[in-house]
């Protein structure tokens, strides 16, 4: 009981948060500028951020939005900062999955509603809460105090023979494709940038039971899931006639079981945002490989 308290404490920001107004910016923030730079080469009107947890930067100061988790120094905020674009709308939510982009969040209206034939440009990172993200999260780190030598979170979740969560990164394929069109239909002239996941675990399948209760076995499997998941969007991405940022293989290496100053993702005792989350490290990367990509 106490493990599960804990473990949906330190997620609770990414995932079931509404917000009351988007934040709609003539230019980049400020707070978010004294990170930046000079200016990009791309002339940008209006930048429409779309997306979950993972693009909102729960627990990244400075909080600009508490119902939806959201940072005026997460990555689009970074990136928008470098880019200055003429408009920058930041509607990332903690807990959006495809369905908020058409649908209300609590008082959030849809995130589609921030686009329109003036944009464009837009970035979207999702798809990790249409697999069950924080539940997850929850059951491999409980189910790793109980046995931590074995791989009891990856057969929970293979009972049958069938691995359920490569089975949900399949069924979530077609709402990207479906979050694309949606794209297309209010912004036509947008360039369109779908933004993976980073790397969350050690990219050679160790695991770090004093940092977080992950069973040796199930360490490797989740790293493959998230890599599945990755793959997913940038085939989605290609096909839907969009473009892929791997913020992947840059984090290799400043996964959560990495020292403070190392790590680009938290560990449930979180220091600096959330658990399992992007830290303001992880964020100033993903800003660069966004730009990266914007300026290619």
């Amino acid at each position: 009981m106490y493990a599960s308290t804990r473990v949906r404490a330190a997620l609770a920001a990414g995932v079931a948060l509404p917000t009351t107004a988007a934040l709609a910016l003539a230019a980049a923030p400020s707070a978010a500028a004294a990170e930046g730079g000079a200016a990009g080469t791309a002339a940008v009107a209006h930048y429409v951020a779309l997306g979950d947890s993972y693009t909102s930067g729960p627990g990244v100061p400075d909080q600009t939005d508490q119902n939806c988790a959201r940072s005026n120094r997460n990555y689009p905020s970074l990136a928008a900062a470098q880019l200055l674009p003429g408009a920058f709308t930041d509607v990332s939510c903690g807990g959006a999955t495809t369905e908020e982009m058409t649908k209300p969040q609590g008082t959030a209206p849809p995130q589609f509603d921030a686009l329109d034939k003036n944009t464009d440009l837009v970035t979207v990172g999702i798809g990790g809460n249409d697999i069950g993200f924080a539940g997850i999260v929850t059951r491999c780190v409980i189910l790793g105090a109980l046995v931590p030598n074995g791989s009891p979170c990856k057969t929970s979740y293979s009972l049958g023979g069938a691995d359920q969560l490569a089975a949900r990164i399949q069924q979530t394929a077609p709402k990207i494709d479906a979050v694309l069109r949606g794209i297309r239909d209010r912004a036509p002239g947008a360039r369109v940038l779908v933004v993976g996941y980073p790397a969350l675990l050690p990219e050679d399948g160790s695991n770090c039971p004093a940092v977080v209760s992950l069973a040796k076995g199930d360490t490797p499997w989740l790293r493959d899931t998230e890599k599945r998941l990755n793959s997913m969007l940038a085939e989605r991405a290609a096909a839907g006639g969009a473009e892929y940022v791997d913020t992947y293989t840059g984090s290799v290496g400043h996964d959560l079981c990495k020292p403070q100053g190392t790590r680009w993702v938290e560990p449930l005792q979180a220091v600096d945002g959330s658990g399992f989350h992007p830290n303001s490290a992880g964020h100033r990367a993903m800003s660069q490989a966004l730009l990266a990509a914007v300026r290619d």
